[in-house]
């Protein structure tokens, strides 16, 4: 099977978002697999014209030879209304495969708007989103994620969230659960009460 991965990134009235982690994230992965390196400066630079008003997602495909393709999709959040506690003990996603086959059958399963997996009792991700745990002692992030998402090391980075073990017994002790991506920040509050989770 071919490898290749996607970069979902943010753009809204012409600015780009959270570049430089993206660009960490496409090295690290183009590291691994002996690819030849990307620069998002100047593969962005002469595309973004054209969707200077609104949000939308710019989705990025590359390969070990390069970038494939870019597409401009224009976007909105959606909130969550259901979701389930799904167990996934031998999921691999530690690189932003296109390739989601597996992520696509557990959300189709669940029967919900959104899935939290959890491999080994411990949490790690949403379907396609980092988790933020909300309570009064602040905000935590799982350690034990699947996919080492943009927005999430930018909160780290910034203090404003704090990696911890949090196992599926822990769920109960939070308030709620925030649902973040390259698209969606905390402000934009997409998020789920512990008590409504299906486990």
């Amino acid at each position: 099977m071919k490898l290749q991965f996607s970069e979902a990134i943010k753009l809204k009235d012409g600015v780009v978002y959270n570049l430089p982690y993206h660009q960490a994230r496409i090295d690290i992965t183009l590291a691994k697999f002996d690819g030849v390196k990307i620069d998002l400066v100047s593969t962005l630079a002469n595309l973004i014209d054209d969707v200077k008003k609104g949000l939308f997602k710019c989705r990025l495909i590359y390969g070990k030879a390069g970038v494939e393709n870019i597409e401009f999709i224009p976007y909105s959040s959606r909130r969550k209304t259901t979701v389930r506690l799904i167990t996934a003990d031998n999921i691999e996603y530690d690189y932003k495969y296109t390739d989601r086959a597996h992520l696509n059958e557990l959300l189709e399963q669940s029967g919900c708007d959104d899935i939290i997996i959890a491999k080994n009792g411990l949490v790690t991700d949403a379907f396609a989103a980092n988790l933020i745990f909300e309570s009064s002692d602040g905000l935590f992030t799982p350690n034990t994620y699947l996919l080492p998402g943009t927005k999430r090391q930018y909160l780290l980075d910034m203090g404003i969230i704090r990696q911890k073990l949090i196992t599926v017994a822990d769920i109960k002790i939070y308030d709620r659960i925030r649902f973040i991506n390259a698209m969606v920040d905390l402000e934009d509050n997409i998020y789920i009460d512990s008590c409504q989770i299906n486990i």
